[in-house]
């Protein structure tokens, strides 16, 4: 099944001087050692990604997006191993992160990954308003404090492997509480406004626009859960929605899977019908000309957000074989970046 994607897609011109920089940051922050952890990274087009989802970016904005999604990709692969399997490690690991954002300094002197992050926040936040801070500030502690339950469950799977079990799976509630921290999107979406202009509180808080960044951020997620089912489910992660409705429908892969793009196709379209009525909810809501302005930026920001990721996701190796470490390399990533945590 092929999604069908109504909104303009267009690349930013800028992407090939920020992958340039992108690879200078991470090696600065020693985040890739050697010509193989650099030549796997290369297949995932992080750059890309950020070209397609931030069109409109400044040069120096889409460095910081393209470093920003570097950032997501690795440190979410830290946990693909045996470190994912231990919820005591990862609390660790994001204790220390989510300190950063709450303005403890202390935390980016806790491995390389924390200085990385330090130097994201501090340029994420420059400039921006205190409630725009406090937002993004939640949106980061709920992604890094739902890795240590993504491990818990992790571990939960491998114990009933050990013990001849059946794993128990979440239902959907739970998937989707989990998912929509681990995934990281809500953080993405802020910086839209980053990088074009902050929405006034009126209009952000707005069904309209609730129900649009909901969907903007779900979109990406669901997916997603469909091009990582193989690697996923090979690893005992029951966090997928694929597998959950494999599971309760007792049907083939195939199956759960249309389900699954099905559901997406429709959140696209809803989220197309919502677009249409963004100009008359600023008209309504009595906004002024330059806060209107930052709605639509806003609206045309979360679209090429979804439109981007999906282009991206469609042609990038990070799901495919070719993407993988090779057989007779060790088999997580990080063990080839040796992220010294």
């Amino acid at each position: 099944m092929e999604l069908t994607i109504p909104f303009q897609r267009n690349a930013s011109a800028h992407k090939a001087a920020a992958e340039v920089r992108n690879l200078d940051w991470l090696r600065s922050h020693d985040m890739l050692r050697g010509p193989q952890a650099t030549e796997l990274y290369a297949r995932w087009g992080v750059p890309d990604l950020a070209a397609r989802s931030f069109p409109e970016a400044s040069s120096e904005d889409l460095v910081l997006a393209t470093d920003l999604f570097g950032f997501y990709f690795l440190f979410d692969d830290q946990f693909d191993g045996e470190l994912g399997l231990h919820p005591t490690e990862v609390t660790r690991i994001c204790e220390p992160l989510i300190g950063i954002v709450h303005g403890d300094l202390e935390g980016a002197k806790a491995s390389p990954v924390a200085a990385s992050f330090a130097d994201l926040w501090e340029r994420s936040t420059r400039g921006m308003s205190s409630r725009w801070r406090s937002r993004a500030a939640y949106h980061w502690e709920w992604y890094f404090a739902t890795h240590p339950s993504e491990a818990l469950g992790r571990a939960r799977a491998a114990e009933a492997e050990r013990a001849g079990r059946d794993q128990e799976l979440p239902d959907r509630a739970s998937y989707l509480t989990l998912r929509r921290g681990t995934g990281g999107t809500e953080t993405v979406i802020d910086m839209i406004e980053r990088f074009a202009a902050e929405v006034p509180a009126v209009a952000f808080h707005s069904p309209q626009l609730r129900l649009m960044r909901q969907l903007a951020a779900d979109i990406p997620s669901f997916s997603n859960d469909v091009r990582s089912y193989r690697k996923e489910a090979a690893r005992g992660d029951a966090f997928n929605l694929v597998v959950i409705l494999q599971h309760q429908r007792q049907c083939r892969v195939e199956e759960a899977s249309a389900a699954v793009l099905a559901e997406t196709q429709w959140m696209i379209d809803e989220y197309a019908r919502l677009a249409v009525e963004v100009p008359e909810l600023c008209v309504r809501l009595g906004l002024s000309g330059p806060q209107r302005r930052a709605v639509e930026l806003y609206a045309a920001g979360l679209a090429a957000w979804v439109g981007g990721y999906l282009d991206w996701e469609s042609h990038t190796l990070r799901y495919r074989p070719e993407g993988e470490l090779p057989v007779d390399q060790p088999n997580h990533l990080e063990q080839l970046l040796d992220r010294r945590w």
